[in-house]
């Protein structure tokens, strides 16, 4: 049974979408206030358990959360085609952004003045990073349990070189255990649990019920296998138009099987991303990884856009700094980035309408969190070393510049709530000036 309130036009709600693509900054959780705020309180086109309830199944998912939340509220409200439309446009305006400062950042980045901006946004990025690593560590370590399996997170990456999806098993496995032995460990409290509103007066609400929704075997089959054949479909159109297949074979392989590992957002698949793309195929060096993360930064959308700088510094480089092979191999990572989100969504959507919420996969999450708060942890000080030591890891080799902004931007952000995007600004601004300044 839907709701008695007006239902939404496929035009409205398509112009909703394209806005959002364009104002989503702030990272996933200034993308869904901006959803929430629109669709529940101002719309009222979903109810909010019903937008907690996708919003539950998104966060249990490898991939942008706030995206998938796109693409499942834009199911609810027009089925596929509204599913696409949502998750096409929050995603496409940022890509054409992304590509755009990719091309001036290799085209330009060694000029004097785009170099200097970069180098005011390094140390700003790292007090970024921090910041969301306490943000994170406040809602995920809610015991010494928690606390040790980010430890073990920590140790396996930082020291033990282990990739990120065998920590992600290994803090499953270690999950399972322990709540099987000592579930007492692993209970979270629910005095953060939002409560639901009252369900009058939406459109969709919990006592909804979505067409087409439920277990279809046969429907599941068959976006698979459409999917599978999508997944394909670049690899065929290399094959035809350009050679060296192999390096576009690893390329695709290696964000494909990024896209399905990547819990806990940008920031946990930062540190795989860095190892593969930096120490073992050369695609770019660490303090190039650190400008992506700057530049992903400043755009709307979700912030996993910074794999696609690294997919365009893979085939610039690879190719003698060619601009083309750069955009073809952003595009291809999109394509591969993006394309699971889609299918768990798409697929899943249907099935999830007709369940409860699970303790066992609240505590799922929860461990995974934990884990990807370790995970964050060696990202920071992976990027940090760069940032703070440059040409050696010696006292003599410290920038007193950069720790110092490190230090200012995230007092900025902590103490002063600065906007993200805003702090971009006044950072590359300061870089800027210090270059004038002191070259």
């Amino acid at each position: 049974m839907i709701g008695d309130n007006k239902p939404p036009s496929f035009k409205e709600a398509f112009l909703f979408w394209l806005k959002l693509g364009f104002i989503s900054f702030g990272g996933p959780a200034g993308q869904i206030a901006i959803m929430h705020q629109f669709l529940v309180e101002k719309k009222k086109w979903i109810s909010d358990s019903k937008f907690l309830h996708a919003l539950n199944y998104c966060m249990l998912l490898p991939g942008p959360e706030a995206q998938q939340l796109a693409t499942y509220t834009g199911w609810l409200l027009h089925g596929v085609r509204g599913g696409l439309v949502a998750g096409i446009l929050f995603v496409l305006p940022s890509v054409f952004i992304m590509l755009g400062l990719s091309i001036v950042y290799v085209l330009f980045g060694d000029q004097p003045v785009v170099s200097s901006m970069l180098n005011g946004l390094k140390p700003a990025v790292i007090a970024i990073i921090i910041v969301a690593l306490i943000r994170i560590g406040k809602k995920s370590l809610k015991n010494w349990m928690y606390y040790l399996i980010a430890i073990l997170s920590f140790i396996a990456i930082t020291f033990l070189n282990i990739p990120f999806p065998i920590i992600i098993i290994c803090a499953l496995i270690i999950g399972f255990a322990v709540r099987y032995k000592y579930s007492a460990l692993l209970d979270k409290s629910n005095s953060e649990e939002m409560q639901a509103s009252l369900e009058e007066g939406f459109y969709i609400n919990s006592s909804s019920v979505i067409p087409h929704s439920g277990f279809d075997g046969m429907r599941i089959l068959k976006q698979l296998f459409f999917g599978l054949l999508l997944w394909a479909f670049p690899f065929v159109l290399i094959g035809l138009f350009i050679y060296d297949t192999q390096f576009w074979l690893y390329m695709g392989m290696f964000f494909s099987k990024a896209a399905l590992v990547t819990f806990g957002g940008a920031y946990a698949i930062l540190p795989y991303v860095a190892q593969i793309s930096v120490e073992k195929f050369h695609w770019l060096t660490e303090l190039q990884m650190l400008d992506g993360l700057a530049l992903g930064e400043t755009t709307p959308g979700p912030l996993i856009m910074v794999l696609a700088f690294v997919g365009f510094m893979g085939g610039y480089n690879h190719y003698n700094f060619s601009v083309f092979y750069g955009t073809i191999g952003l595009l291809l990572t999109v394509w591969f980035t993006f394309l699971p989100s889609f299918l768990f969504v798409l697929i899943g959507a249907p099935v999830i309408e007709r369940t409860q919420n699970n303790p066992r996969i609240k505590m799922l999450l929860s461990v995974v969190s934990a884990a990807v708060v370790g995970v964050i942890l060696s990202l920071c000080i992976y990027l940090g070393k760069a940032v703070i030591f440059e040409g050696g890891s010696s006292f003599q080799n410290i920038n007193w510049f950069n720790i110092s902004w490190v230090v200012i931007s995230f007092f900025a952000m902590i103490r002063f709530k600065v906007n993200i995007v805003l702090w971009i600004v006044i950072s590359a601004l300061v870089g800027l000036g210090y270059y004038l300044l002191f070259s």
